[in-house]
């Protein structure tokens, strides 16, 4: 087991050098995918399925599903004779040590999760785990809203967990299918969740799911699953809207986005997909409406792209919202510009933010070090005028002058050195996080994020 300094991530290597006995209960498509890599890195399967017609299959080699490659590793691993199935769940957790949860999760007519496969599986390897005297590790793959495991663990297996006789993990899986044995092998993304989010207690899920796994508590492994399938389906939605649209205007969408996708620096990074401020500036909000204003008027439906700005409207309420639930009258930013190292003002959230909380009444105080009032020209100087004529009376000489003389500090940019603020950062205040900046849960107040 490695561990690593706080704020960094765990980084684990898969290997074989230590083989399990693993039942995996559940032999679609997950499953069986998972028990034949296993099975060719050594491990021993234990199948487990209510159809007969699956176990069958899989007992003599067969794939239950359509997948390149898995037939050739499920034969492979039955004639080393580690491949077996049953319909018999008790049978199976008695066989093993390690039991993965693969059932599905179907929508319900009102599109909750049914997690009805979820708690038959674990009823039946609770019962099973009580009659063993060995303790056993359990790993879910199924794909669950955060909470569910914390739930399902409660529910079935919190005396066990007590007691040290089971550990439980939440592994997402991350298969495509038509390339699910090319994934597995060379994954993606691996994600380990353990009840606390710390490294887990014990080696079975890094050793069989987790090759350079990222550590969370089980809701946030749960959340990665679903946040990378809802943004595999808006990068869907996106490249439909933007063809759409292209093709009205008569060009070729396709090579639009082949070339948007030759960014990698932007467009195919991180660089945008950090939680945070709302979006502002020149060049985005103006771009975003134009382009949707234009889909209205050619009369091409484009829902993802006409819902960004309320979208991004709703952030920054949410912000407000944050800021103005604290029930205090005297707030300080630090930064007002869209973004930090620049004096650019136009479209920037905070700028609202001051706008709002002056017309509420509120006392607000403003540091920005790239912010010179003297220096403010062509569009930035007009909009500034228009909207906050009076800025030159907010802005304050230093951050700590602004943090002295406010009861709630928004921190949108890394404007100075924290250290600097130990002495005025006093426990009565309070300070909210727009963009990520760690350090400052170091000094003695209320610290929060916005987004987390």
């Amino acid at each position: 087991m490695i561990v690593l300094p706080e704020g960094t991530c765990f980084i684990f290597v898969m290997t074989a050098s230590r083989t399990h006995h693993v039942s995996i209960f559940g032999l679609g498509y997950v499953g069986a995918v998972t028990a034949g890599c296993l099975a060719e890195l050594g491990h021993h399967i234990t199948g487990a399925d209510v159809q007969q017609a699956k176990v069958d299959a899989f007992t003599v080699g067969v794939s239950p599903i359509i997948e390149p490659g898995l037939e050739s590793l499920l034969q492979g691993a039955k004639r080393a004779g580690r491949l077996e199935a049953t319909t018999d769940g008790a049978e199976a957790v008695q066989r093993t040590q390690v039991s993965i949860i693969c059932v599905g999760t179907p929508s319900q007519a009102a599109g909750r999760l049914n997690l009805d496969f979820v708690r038959k599986v674990c009823a039946q390897i609770a019962a099973a785990i009580r009659e063993k005297d060995q303790p056993h590790t359990i790993l879910f793959r199924s794909t669950m809203l955060p909470g569910s495991t914390r739930g399902v663990v409660g529910e079935f297996f919190a005396d066990l967990v007590a007691a040290g006789r089971v550990h439980v993990y939440y592994c997402p899986e991350f298969l495509r299918e038509g390339t699910a044995v090319r994934d597995f092998r060379d994954p993606s993304l691996c994600v380990v969740g353990t009840h606390d989010g710390n490294a887990p207690a014990t080696t079975e899920a890094l050793d069989l799911l987790g090759a350079e796994a990222q550590i969370l508590a089980w809701e946030g492994a749960e959340m990665v699953k679903y946040a990378c399938n809802y943004f595999h389906a808006l990068k869907v939605g996106f490249a439909n809207e933007i063809g759409r649209m292209a093709k009205h205007l008569g060009v070729d969408g396709a090579r639009v986005m082949d070339v948007v996708c030759r960014d990698e620096r932007l467009n195919i990074s991180r660089y945008y997909l950090r939680p945070g401020n709302p979006f502002g500036g020149s060049c985005l909000p103006k771009d975003v409406n134009a382009l949707s204003g234009l889909a209205r008027i050619e009369g091409v439906n484009l829902p993802l792209l006409d819902h960004v700005m309320d979208s991004n409207h709703a952030h920054l309420e949410s912000l407000l919202n944050l800021i103005t639930a604290k029930d205090v009258r005297r707030v300080g930013l630090l930064g007002l510009a869209f973004k930090a190292d620049t004096d650019d003002m136009r479209g920037s959230a905070l700028v609202t933010v001051a706008e709002t909380l002056l017309g509420r009444g509120y006392e607000v105080r403003i540091y920005d070090p790239s912010i010179n009032l003297t220096r403010l020209i062509g569009a930035n100087e007009a909009e500034i005028q228009r909207r906050m004529p009076h800025l030159a009376q907010l802005l304050s000489e230093s951050a700590e002058e602004v943090v002295r003389g406010s009861e709630v500090i928004v921190a949108s940019q890394r404007c100075m050195e924290v250290e600097s603020l130990r002495e005025v950062a006093t426990a009565g205040k309070q300070v909210i996080d727009v963009n990520g900046w760690p350090e400052l849960k170091t000094l003695p107040w209320h610290y929060e994020g916005v987004c987390w």
